[in-house]
């Protein structure tokens, strides 16, 4: 029996329907009933004959936060993907992130641990990397700064990847994935996929940074044959393509048939775009949109290199250019 945490969010959904489709037996976890429509509408992207595959999942009603939910979910099984995590980079989600991100993962090593898991596979981020300088390709070995200015969200993935190296200290067997901004399609109110509903409506500006990406299917095949592997106790980069800002956005508004941005936003409007964001968030309570952090990383210029995976696995990435239109095309089909 295969585990899968996090199984409502684009990797989760992505990962079931690939398990799924190849017979595994499979168990996911779920906290709210309408989050399942998120999954059925991934695998909408894939057949409108779906309903067998949903059904073949057992789903069990848990959070990564509750042991006596853990403690049934986790009976009989032997291979755990651990998807689940809570995305924000807003200071004021500090707490809520190590609860969700850390303390999370903590618990899920631990039942690994407890109940012989054979292998668990953790998905983390590139935000856990550290910085090299004249811009030379980020790698696995590049060593994490903690006296950096780092994120909010970078700061709990790190740990949660402390928390699964820890597990392999005490004989769990895992591998990490280090994925790049994912792109898939399916899930379009939050998220990578909410960028194609933005790109339709409009965007007027790009940004001078630089950002790396890869597809989710790309992701889920990596997982699942880093998990069938004898690979273990790893982590490995997911990076198929670095571009500009100016090259992802006007592409997303070409697969999504709008008019693609026209002017850079330069430093000095980014940097009034965040503080006027912070003080909205202080005046109305809304959630924040751009952050300090979030406006570095869009003039950030970073280089990822994926040569671990693609000479551990052989793999080729799918190309980034025919992938955004995938996910247009299924976007103006449904989104």
């Amino acid at each position: 029996m295969i585990l899968v945490t996090g199984s409502t969010g684009l990797v989760g959904s992505h990962l079931l329907y690939s398990l799924v489709s190849n017979n595994e037996n499979v168990r996911a976890i779920y906290r709210s009933e309408r989050k399942l429509e998120q999954v059925k509408s991934v695998f909408a992207t894939y057949t409108s004959n779906y309903a067998s595959l949903f059904e073949a999942i057992e789903w069990v009603q848990a959070d990564i936060l509750d042991i006596p939910a853990l403690t049934e979910a986790f009976k009989g099984v032997t291979y755990v993907y651990h998807c689940a995590a809570f995305v924000s980079f807003e200071p004021d989600k500090y707490h809520l992130l190590r609860k969700t991100n850390i303390e999370g993962t903590a618990n899920i090593v631990n039942f690994c641990i407890s109940n012989n898991i054979k292998k668990l596979c953790h998905v983390s981020s590139i935000a856990t990397l550290g910085k090299t300088t004249n811009n030379e390709p980020i790698t696995e070995e590049t060593v994490w700064n903690p006296e950096d200015d780092n994120n909010v969200y970078a700061i709990t993935k790190y740990g949660a990847e402390m928390e699964v190296w820890r597990g392999t200290q005490e004989g769990l067997h895992a591998v990490i994935v280090n994925p790049g901004v994912i792109l898939g399609a399916g899930i379009w109110h939050f998220g990578t996929g909410s960028l194609f509903k933005k790109a339709h409506k409009g965007f007027k500006y790009y940004t001078s940074g630089t950002i790396g990406l890869i597809a989710v299917n790309d992701v889920v095949s990596i997982m699942t044959r880093l998990m069938k592997n004898d690979i273990t106790n790893e982590r490995f980069v997911l990076v198929a393509e670095s571009w500009t800002y100016k090259q992802f956005l006007q592409t997303l508004a070409q697969s999504v048939q709008a008019s693609p941005p026209k002017k850079l936003a330069s430093a000095f409007l980014l940097n009034m775009g965040w503080k006027l964001d912070w003080l909205k968030h202080k005046l109305t309570g809304k959630r924040r949109q751009l952050t300090k952090h979030l406006s570095g990383s869009l003039m950030s210029e970073t280089n990822y290199s994926s040569d671990k995976l693609k000479t551990a696995l052989n793999y080729n990435f799918k190309d980034m250019k025919e992938t955004i239109f995938e996910i247009g095309d299924s976007y103006l089909k449904q989104g």
